[in-house]
């Protein structure tokens, strides 16, 4: 089974796909902006746009993710944002297209609570420390509100006042999953949070 957890920028993708993860007896994370970041740094600075742009990643996330998940017993999990629904097709119907099962999950989430989100990030402070706001998360949040809420990228998960717990708990129960794992006390879930985010600071 593979997990996709689709989002706006800032709406708690990857803490979701982490935490699921850790309470899972088994499964593993797959994260298509490594590729993209990798096929960017091979190519030249005026090439360098959305990697989604580009169809070896799109063809390269279907490959990759299909192998993963024939390789664990467990979920597959993918934090990843599509908003144009013929990358959504070409990706995910790809995916089913080869056999494999496919829960996808659009978390969802008012602008001003993805505002808010986003500038407690790690990258988002470090960006700012650095010189280097993350202005282009903040400009995508419109677009992809408006698209994500359509039923085309269903199944929505209303994140406004959910907790990342809340939201584990209703994708696992969704998707017929066991969460071995229980919830973390508040300082140890603050740490790995805190650990989750400084990881995967992308700038």
């Amino acid at each position: 089974m593979l997990i996709w957890i689709n989002g706006a920028f800032g709406v708690g993708k990857t803490q979701t796909a982490h935490e699921l993860h850790r309470r899972l007896h088994d499964g593993h994370v797959a994260d298509p902006e490594l590729l993209g970041s990798a096929l960017r740094k091979m190519l030249p600075p005026a090439q360098r746009g959305d990697f989604q742009d580009l169809p070896h990643w799109r063809s390269g996330v279907v490959a990759t993710v299909q192998q993963a998940e024939g390789g664990t017993p467990g979920p597959v999990i993918v934090p990843m944002s599509i908003v144009r629904e013929d990358y959504f097709d070409e990706i995910v119907g790809g995916l089913r297209s080869r056999g494999v099962e496919v829960r996808h999950y659009a978390l969802t989430a008012s602008a001003e609570t993805l505002h808010a989100r986003l500038r407690q990030r790690a990258a988002y402070v470090v960006g700012r420390l650095l010189g280097r706001p993350e202005t282009w998360a903040m400009q995508q949040i419109e677009r992809c509100v408006a698209t994500l809420a359509t039923e085309h990228f269903a199944t929505h998960v209303p994140t406004d006042e959910a907790t990342i717990d809340e939201v584990v708990e209703f994708i696992g129960h969704d998707a017929g999953l066991t969460l071995s794992a229980p919830r973390l006390p508040p300082t140890r879930y603050r740490l790995r949070r805190l650990a989750v985010g400084v990881r995967h600071i992308r700038l």
